[in-house]
């Protein structure tokens, strides 16, 4: 009986105390629009099916391999048996269930390459080719294509090229791992290619923590500037929300870009992440990013107890807690979690008029 007298009172207690210091959504709450385009989509493999994708020996190795397929929603012993292609055909089920999203960018992940244009095997995190991206993306519906192109390879300008006459409706870069520094004026060629196919470049800013090995001075907002200044449309991934820089966090590095620089634009994808919802009051409310901000999961990050609304219990109600904990559907909880602390609909629906998608 005393065991039960305590628990009542703690409760009791956590409740008066809830209440008292209960805050609310982070910005004015409306309900999300349907028909939502996630553009900050990964997929995976290791070769399973003559892909040509690969990882790593020492993230193969790691025990974030296996928890990575796990939340993609597979196992190692599946792709083998089915393909690296079955993490797709996973996408395509779930967002065929999703009430509020309905179609995905899926996105590929070039080799690192030297200065002399050679692909550098033992720099590999990880791989997966343009040509399984694309063609795969072409067989099942709801997917688009991302396309990565390393601006280091030899033919680098023809594979632009090849990926915007493929369907690429953007380019992804990784920095971090794949070694590219933006602000290299021998890229100024490739950034020029990407204004006149207009394939906007989606690139990850701020620090990365994922893979075994990272140079995280490659993530610097500032090193966008060449890109931004040839005319290239950007989107900094995260919104720059890990990190810092000569003293200055990453974020505030890339919001002080933002006024001089009309064709940069972020995408709020695992800003609802422990590690990260720190930031997304800021990102929320800063009038700089208005009109300037983009829905993008960056899934299955989304799969990951780092993403639940249990950790927001002063910014949502039981009742929205209960309701996104128990929905199955991977984008349906991430959209009513966004929507429910404040994430206006601006948001959700700038991603598919970006990149000059039909509904």
């Amino acid at each position: 009986m005393p065991v039960l007298w305590f628990s009542l009172v703690a409760t009791i207690i956590l409740l008066v105390l809830r209440v008292i210091f209960f805050k609310g959504p982070y910005s004015r709450v409306s309900p999300p629009p349907k028909g939502i385009l996630d553009m900050h989509c990964h997929t995976a493999g290791f070769g399973a099916g003559g892909s040509g994708a690969r990882v790593s020996k020492a993230l193969r190795e790691s025990w974030k391999f296996k928890l990575y397929l796990r939340i993609f929603g597979t196992s190692e012993e599946e792709v083998s048996e089915k393909g690296d292609g079955i993490v797709m055909d996973v996408i395509v089920s779930q967002i065929s269930e999703s009430r509020y999203v309905d179609d995905v960018v899926i996105l590929a992940m070039d080799a690192p390459y030297d200065e002399e244009g050679i692909l550098i095997e033992d720099e590999i995190e990880v791989y997966v080719p343009n040509r399984f991206v694309g063609e795969s993306v072409m067989k099942r519906k709801g997917l688009h294509f991302g396309a990565s192109v390393h601006p280091n390879r030899k033919d680098a300008l023809k594979e632009l090229e090849w990926s915007k006459k493929n369907g690429a409706i953007f380019v992804k870069w990784l920095p971090n791992i794949q070694g590219i520094d933006p602000s290299d004026v021998r890229y100024r060629d490739y950034y020029l290619k990407m204004v006149e196919l207009d394939l906007p470049l989606l690139t990850h800013v701020g620090d990365e923590d994922s893979f075994s090995r990272t140079d995280n001075a490659l993530g610097d907002p500032r090193l966008l500037k060449l890109p931004l200044e040839c005319g290239v449309r950007i989107i900094a991934a995260h919104v720059a929300s890990s990190g810092e820089r000569e003293g200055v966090e990453n974020i505030e590095r890339l919001l002080e870009m933002m006024p001089d620089y009309q064709n940069l634009h972020a995408d709020i994808s695992t800003l609802t992440q422990a590690n990260r919802s720190k930031y997304l009051p800021q990102v929320l409310n800063d009038e700089r990013l208005k009109g300037r901000l983009m829905y993008g999961t960056d899934y299955p990050l989304t799969n990951t107890p780092l993403v639940t609304a249990l950790q927001f219990p002063l910014r949502l109600t039981i009742r929205q807690i209960v309701d996104i904990v128990l929905t199955k559907n991977s984008w349906d909880r991430d959209v009513k979690l966004k929507a429910a602390l404040g994430c206006p609909n601006e948001v959700f629906e700038l991603s598919r008029r970006f990149l000059k998608l039909d509904p």
